[in-house]
């Protein structure tokens, strides 16, 4: 009996040691993906400090990461800006090097809780060089294609794993009210219905959610998807004359129906984030708006669906903007203490710092040290960005390996980009050529002429966000086909063709015998406030090229911008008129409905003004009186080959 009693304990320990450890390490809950994701969650906010909670709400820009900041300060993510890479024309594996060395940071504290590296993928991998670049929202709206939308999510998704970032800040889903905004490209529609419909392309960057899953949570289907992040609540469409920033003035009625049910379809989802907006909504800065964020966004949130009340709300975490909380204060940064207890009060999860990562960490610990903000808060908001990475199998799997990087421009993607560009293109007028419309052209004319600005300027048809945050000019910035090189590729091999980029009257008089001209025209490059236009006119000489070349021989207009510019004034001199929007590096989908290799679907997705005196107009507006209206598209066929 006493020799039993002796080896009992030392049984004893040996199966709780086995118990106890596995793969040599011990045993912890939140570790264990057999867990249930609640048990994981609790498990893990129990054993974290004041320090690692507020570390994990804290998101830095790449540029003043590294391994050891990532360990000293329990940083939860990083990001890249616009335009911020970690060398010119880096390469998939170059990318994925630096995340990685990041991660190895996080993984290095007591915790191992990995980061999570967020990046701008607003129509495509955008930052990236050689990355497919697909046409802007508001090319995608013309489409009016949900499942179009989807498959450029899923290759997107695909692109940014490749440099091994699990984690985009799309899609926007504004509802750009006046054209004045200079994001106005970013958005799909001015009706909220459209803006609705596209945001399907959640469930591409995300992977659908299993029919046997629970809806309106936080879902990302493995290392081929990325968790999304819709943006910007709410509003930021609606700002007074469209300027960036500012204030929507609606009454909360007209701010229900217009700027929010975008973010119904999107939760619905399982989209995994939300970012918060920079503009006001009757004066009360988004990103103070506790009422809105967290009264609405993450409590009460519910939508009509077969007669019944469904509530839904978020579950996956809120997210600043770039420095958002700075500008809760005129100026920006004047009182950074109280943006910090405001912006977190009002319901803000993970802080966009991105580089006074240091001053927020002590200015939080602060106020939470003194009580002002509760513990509950900082919990709320470590549980839900938890389970966002709990849930994208970040524990499981946080380096990336290079499996994935010949998806970066991979021509299947290049391919479903050139078909949105085919499908994203508006036909606004088809004048006579001879008996017959002019469009489709004929690639077997013996001499054309291809005239203006954009036609060979690949960063001009790409728009902002593209490389650099403001987008760039020229041909040698990233990879794809501008719309003169696909104009020559399709046409015949004995047609003549003549580029001339700023063509007077004369030259074109004393080149004669042009079959037909193409003017490619429009816009340059701009992101967000240097966007914003009280004029909305064409990059010059646009106007003038138009004149001088369609006043001497037939002429196709293209228009390459980011919404409707002035036109009225040129169209009785036009013969056909295309919105081809800001069609990307596929410059082929073009020429393919210039040539009638298919016909024109596309409908303008937002109302084409004739004066900007008349701005805002929206459809449905009681004086509503458009050069073209909301939906209006002509159609042609395709020609039989």
């Amino acid at each position: 009996m006493a020799t039993g009693l002796r080896v009992a304990p030392t049984i004893l320990l040996i199966i709780l040691s086995c118990w106890t450890s596995i793969g040599g390490s011990t045993y912890v809950k939140y570790k264990d993906p057999k867990q249930p994701l609640g048990v994981r969650i609790k498990d893990l906010l129990g054993r974290m400090s004041l320090a690692e909670k507020i570390g994990q709400m804290t998101q830095i820009e790449r540029s003043v990461a590294s391994a050891d900041v990532m360990n000293k300060y329990f940083i939860g993510s990083v990001l890249s800006g616009g335009g911020s890479v970690p060398s010119q024309r880096a390469s998939a594996e170059t990318w994925l090097g630096m995340v990685n060395e990041f991660q190895k940071g996080s993984l290095s504290t007591r915790l191992g809780i990995p980061m999570i590296y967020g990046i701008d993928a607003v129509h495509g991998h955008n930052n990236v060089y050689g990355a497919t670049i697909f046409p802007h929202n508001v090319g995608l709206g013309a489409t009016r294609d949900p499942e179009l939308a989807k498959r450029i999510g899923e290759a997107t998704a695909l692109e940014v794993r490749a440099t091994g970032i699990p984690y985009v800040f799309a899609p926007c889903i504004a509802v750009c009210r006046d054209p004045r905004w200079g994001r106005c490209y970013e958005s799909y529609s001015e009706d909220p219905k459209v803006v609705q419909m596209m945001t399907q392309i959640i469930p591409g960057l995300q992977g659908q959610i299993p029919a046997n899953s629970r809806k309106a949570v936080p879902y990302v289907a493995g290392k081929m998807h990325v968790a999304a992040c819709a943006k910007h609540y709410v509003g930021d469409g609606g700002t007074h004359e469209g300027i960036n920033e500012n204030n929507t003035l609606i009454s909360r009625n007209g701010l229900l129906s217009i700027h929010m049910p975008a973010y119904l379809n999107a939760i619905s989802k399982g989209v995994a984030t939300v970012m918060v907006s920079y503009s006001s909504w009757n004066g009360v800065k988004m990103h103070a708006n506790r009422d809105l964020v967290t009264g609405y966004l993450k409590n009460k949130l519910r939508f009509k669906a077969m007669l019944l009340i469904c509530h839904i709300n978020l579950q996956g975490f809120v997210i600043s903007d770039w420095q958002g909380i700075d500008r809760i204060t005129t100026p920006p940064g004047a009182n950074y203490p109280y943006s910090v207890r405001t912006g977190i009060t009002a319901g803000i999860d993970m802080i966009m710092v991105p580089f006074n990562y240091t001053g927020f960490i002590d200015d939080l610990t602060n106020f939470v040290k003194s009580g002002v903000i509760p513990m509950s808060r900082i919990d709320d908001a470590v549980s839900r960005i938890l389970r966002v990475k709990f849930t994208m199998g970040l524990f499981e799997s946080p380096i990336a390996d290079s499996s994935m990087v010949d998806q970066l421009g991979n021509p299947a993607h290049r391919e479903l980009a050139r078909e949105a560009v085919r499908k994203s293109l508006v036909l606004l007028k088809n004048g006579k050529y001879g008996e017959k419309p002019l469009l489709p052209l004929s690639k077997y004319a013996k001499k054309i002429l291809i005239a203006g600005t954009h036609a060979d300027n690949l960063g001009y048809q790409c728009g902002g966000w593209t490389i650099t945050w403001q987008g760039l000019s020229g041909n040698d910035n990233t990879k794809g086909t501008t719309i003169l090189d696909a104009i020559k590729a399709t046409v015949g091999k004995t047609t003549e063709v003549v580029y001339s980029e700023q063509p007077d009257a004369g030259y074109v008089k004393s080149n004669g015998g042009f079959d037909y001209a193409i003017v490619v025209v429009g816009e340059p490059p701009y992101a967000e406030t240097f966007g914003d236009s009280m004029n909305l006119t064409m990059a010059e000489p646009g106007p003038d090229t138009i004149r001088n070349v369609c006043g001497h021989v037939k002429c196709v207009v293209v228009v390459v911008s980011g919404r409707p510019v002035v036109i009225e004034p040129y169209v009785s001199t036009i013969d056909s008129l295309v919105a081809a929007w800001l069609p990307g590096t596929e410059g082929h989908g073009v020429a393919d409905m210039l040539f009638g290799d298919y016909g024109f679907t596309g409908k303008l997705p937002r109302t084409w003004f004739k004066s900007v005196d008349q701005l805002p107009m929206n459809v449905g507006d009681r004086h509503y009186d458009p050069l073209f209206p909301f939906g209006f598209g002509l159609t042609t066929r395709p020609i039989k080959a």
